[in-house]
């Protein structure tokens, strides 16, 4: 265990702080997307839950979900906090010191499928993370971020949302923002296809090395961050007319969305190995995908040009 990871008692973390800014947080961007849906729209519903004694996890949160939306066609946006007697293997691969032991987790986790296919789908997560055998010091860190995955690529949307992501972390260092989106353009890549999800953003986890409050401070500006980063895409494409082809694309390319998350991603393997509640890990699913065959799109077709200029690791600043 390094001197980063086992923070000092006057470093130390209260929970409760931790909880009462990602609450704040999802109220936040609920309330800006039910005013993007307008008067008469399409509102979140509020599905609370908590974990029963006897089950693998214990705790609470709850899940907003909103669906058949004027500008969304599903947008899921969750809070848990959760305890459990373990951690699952997907949390400790990088630290094998906390194997078996007993865990705390918290974080708020979104994704967002627009109906206009011109408006990209947008993916973003903050957590921490505290964990120690009996006896030991607990290990606190952070995980989380922000990715953007378009349909139909646009320039401008990609270099705004990175220069959002960019001057988010600026404060904390200007290594992190390279640093970070290489993490993130590493991770939401899928193997199977040699293909990127999506244009990035930032990722990162296991991080604790500014000291748990500094390192708390870089998570909250990154949390503050996302709809300063995504509101003004939609605003800039929500009213754009589009075709049929166009929302059946749209769905094949929510095909590789769901082979992400449900192949590759470590989140739905930490909440499905740790015993998580299966309808919250799972919203990030969109409402309608579609699987072609070998599709193959034509040179200079917009659908191609997303896999060419768009789909690729490249320095959007």
């Amino acid at each position: 265990m390094t001197a980063a990871a086992s923070s000092s008692a006057a470093d130390m973390l209260p929970v409760a702080e931790v909880r009462e800014y990602l609450t704040g947080l999802q109220a936040r961007i609920i309330g800006a997307l039910e005013e993007i849906e307008g008067e008469g729209g399409a509102r979140f519903l509020a599905d609370a839950w908590h974990k029963e004694p006897g089950e693998k996890l214990q705790g609470d949160g709850i899940t907003r979900i909103m669906e058949g939306g004027r500008v969304f066609e599903r947008a899921g946006c969750g809070f848990s906090h959760v305890r459990g007697s373990q951690l699952p293997p997907s949390a400790t691969q990088h630290r094998p010191e906390l194997a078996g032991a007993p865990f705390e987790a918290m974080g708020v986790s979104l994704v967002f499928h627009p109906r206009n296919p011109l408006v990209p789908t947008v993916h973003m997560n903050v957590r921490m993370i505290a964990a120690g055998h009996e006896g030991q010091p607990k290990t606190c860190w952070f995980g989380g971020g922000m990715d953007l995955t378009p349909v139909y690529g646009y320039e401008e949307d990609a270099l705004h949302f990175h220069r959002t992501c960019r001057d988010a972390l600026a404060p904390f260092g200007d290594r992190l923002y390279p640093r970070f989106k290489q993490w993130c353009d590493e991770y939401f890549y899928l193997k199977h296809r040699n293909e990127q999800r999506g244009i990035g953003g930032i990722f990162f986890d296991d991080f604790s090395e500014l000291g748990q409050q500094q390192s708390f401070a870089m998570l909250r500006s990154v949390g503050d961050a996302f709809l300063k980063a995504y509101l003004p895409i939609v605003e800039r494409r929500r009213n754009a007319e589009y075709t049929q082809q166009q929302v059946d694309f749209q769905r094949y390319r929510r095909g590789r969305y769901v082979e992400f998350n449900l192949v590759w991603d470590r989140g739905t393997h930490f909440g499905l190995q740790s015993g998580g509640r299966t309808e919250s890990i799972l919203l990030s699913m969109p409402p309608h995908a579609d699987w072609s065959y070998q599709r193959v799109d034509a040179p200079g077709t917009p659908e191609r040009e997303l896999l060419d200029k768009f789909l690729i690791r490249r320095d959007w600043l």
